[in-house]
């Protein structure tokens, strides 16, 4: 055999073995083909029905693999993202665990309420002093304070002559009391944005910054904003609101959530109301030290 006819043996048989080579590494799984793009991916979803205000806990949830066509926008990969946080929107079974679960939906509106059977829904107008800054979200726990004024209250003396009325001047007669507890919040609305400001959202309209501690969201600049904030009460409380929102002051204060879940069970629970007093002039003065003004006297020299 002729040399140059070996060498194109030699050629041809280098050639087939660097071939079967590269069949071979294209076969392996990763050699070099085109990688298929995911079609499938993670989420959190709730194992129960997780109710409004709930703290959520781990046992309540699990991550399962769906479609990426069916994830919705906002949810979470990881439960370690959402335990300990409080659902400010009820999921169901099944559902997933969205941003919108932890803050309420969209800021500044309000496109559905649950009330739960035999309660009532009553709207409360609040400002920064009175309403806690105006940091209380969806799923929070409020009390109700109010303070009459002496004019509510005045003292009057009868004249047996003609019975005629005399208001007596000079006492006073204001009173404060907590009257109703742990009443919850189904939604919460909020002036828009001042869209004349250069992208600032320091006075956005998001009610954030409450007691859950989240950073994420837009803080309250002093402004003197507004809120309304819808309360779940019910009948009795409905009456007892309106009154105080026709004759005296009224402020809300914020509670804890994990006051109206079990520690143990997570489960919601009834706190036992606090039994306060209520304050009028003689509460400080007896309580709480205050002075009362004394009189003082004077004598003038008799002159010349």
């Amino acid at each position: 055999m002729k040399r140059s006819n070996r060498l194109v043996l030699l050629v041809g048989v280098f050639l087939a073995v660097v071939a079967f080579v590269g069949i071979l590494v294209l076969a392996q799984p990763g050699g070099g083909g085109p990688e298929k793009a995911p079609t499938d991916g993670p989420v959190v979803v709730a194992t129960v029905d997780i109710p409004l205000s709930t703290v959520i806990r781990q046992d309540q949830l699990t991550v399962k693999t769906v479609p990426l066509t069916a994830i919705t926008s906002g949810a979470f990969t990881d439960p370690s993202q959402v335990i300990g946080k409080t659902a400010r929107q009820s999921v169901s079974a099944g559902g997933q665990i969205t941003q919108a679960t932890l803050t309420g939906g969209s800021a500044g509106s309000i496109t559905n309420l649950e009330v739960a059977p035999g309660q009532r829904a009553m709207a409360v107008q609040v400002d920064q002093v009175t309403g806690v800054g105006t940091v209380i979200q969806t799923g929070d726990y409020v009390d109700m304070v109010i303070g009459l004024t002496g004019d509510k209250f005045p003292v009057i003396t009868v004249n047996p002559a003609d019975s005629s009325l005399t208001v007596v001047s000079g006492i006073n007669n204001t009173s404060v009391k907590l009257i109703l507890q742990g009443m919850q919040v189904l939604g919460t609305l909020l002036p828009p944005p001042d869209q004349s400001s250069s992208g600032s959202s320091s006075s956005s309209s998001d009610n954030s910054g409450s007691n859950t501690g989240d950073n994420s969201q837009p803080t309250t600049a002093l402004n003197g904003q507004q809120q309304i904030v819808i309360l779940s009460v019910t009948p009795q409380q409905a009456e007892v609101i309106k009154y105080a929102q026709m004759d005296s002051s009224i402020s809300l204060l914020l509670r804890s959530v994990k006051d109206f879940n079990d520690p143990v069970t997570g489960e919601p629970i009834t706190p036992l109301p606090a039994e306060t007093t209520g304050v009028i002039l003689k509460t400080l003065v007896d309580t709480y030290g205050v002075l009362p003004p004394e009189v003082v006297e004077t004598v003038t020299p008799a002159q010349r």
